[in-house]
């Protein structure tokens, strides 16, 4: 008589259960490779925001966009054409953000979150220029905008008088430029508190929630008005000097009192930050 040759079914148990026990292992790994390559092309993409800031600076005697189109804040008209449609320009969108929260007829998503992009804006008659809109996941710090007639210091975000206005500063390095956020322009303000639950940011009324969002492990992506590019923890974003008169140690920062159990649960367990001493 002939031996069968094959798997018994306790073989095939044996083999299933080693395929299965692998598995639970390499997954993670797996789940941290996609993430860090995201976090990757996050970065590769702010580099290419830097250099384009950078050549624009360079072409318009050292400053930054004014800021001012005609129709109120509008940076992005001033943009060359092929940087403006997200359609044409994919460095609008961080690789864990590449959905708008509306499509071009103005219907939300049915879900909005910290993972998907902004947009699709049209406005005014911005639309001839650009019939695709405008749509993406990074935002500009508004306080690097040189506007023709600066509004002078008040009481909210509108004050222009502060700006940068040009990279050509003392401690360029930790002046935001770009970064991740739910907005294309953001004014945040030192007392700017983080939202309790990071997902109902769309709503809020302070910028700095609308870039304090944990699309990258504790961390956004932001390249900096001397054109460097680096991850900065969620935290950290108190301490950086937004612009000319924003209190680095101010009340949600380690300098500035600020203890672990102030912060909403989704960001408390993040690294703190004290205040930036360079200015």
């Amino acid at each position: 008589m002939r031996k069968r040759k094959g798997f018994t079914l306790i073989e095939l148990l044996v083999v299933i259960a080693i395929i299965a026990l692998l598995m639970s292992i390499l997954m993670p790994a797996l789940n941290r490779v996609k993430k860090q390559a995201r976090t990757i092309g996050c970065i590769g993409n702010l580099k290419q925001w830097g250099l384009i800031s950078s050549m624009y600076t360079q072409e318009n005697d050292g400053k930054f966009w004014s800021g001012q189109d005609g129709t109120g804040w509008w940076w992005i008209a001033e943009l060359e054409a092929r940087y403006q449609s997200y359609k044409r320009n994919k460095l609008w969108f961080c690789p864990t953000a590449t959905k708008p929260i509306t499509d071009k007829n103005g219907n939300p998503a049915p879900t909005l979150n910290i993972f998907n992009a902004w947009g699709i804006y049209n406005r005014g008659d911005y639309t001839a220029l650009n019939p695709d809109g405008i749509a993406g996941s990074y935002g500009i710090n508004g306080y690097v905008l040189a506007p023709k007639n600066p509004n002078p210091r008040g009481t909210d975000d509108s004050a222009t008088v502060d700006n940068w206005t040009t990279p050509n500063v003392h401690g360029a390095a930790n002046i935001p430029l770009f970064l991740d956020a739910l907005r294309f322009d953001l004014f945040p303000q030192e007392n700017n508190p983080p939202e309790q639950d990071q997902f109902s940011a769309w709503t809020a009324d302070n910028s700095m929630a609308r870039c304090c969002i944990d699309r990258h492990n504790g961390y956004v992506g932001c390249v900096f008005v001397d054109f460097s590019v680096r991850k900065v923890g969620l935290k950290e974003l108190w301490t950086l000097k937004w612009h000319r008169t924003f209190n680095t140690a101010g009340p949600w920062t380690q300098s500035g009192g600020t203890i672990t159990s102030d912060w909403p649960d989704w960001i408390r367990p993040y690294k703190a930050y004290r205040a930036y001493r360079d200015f």
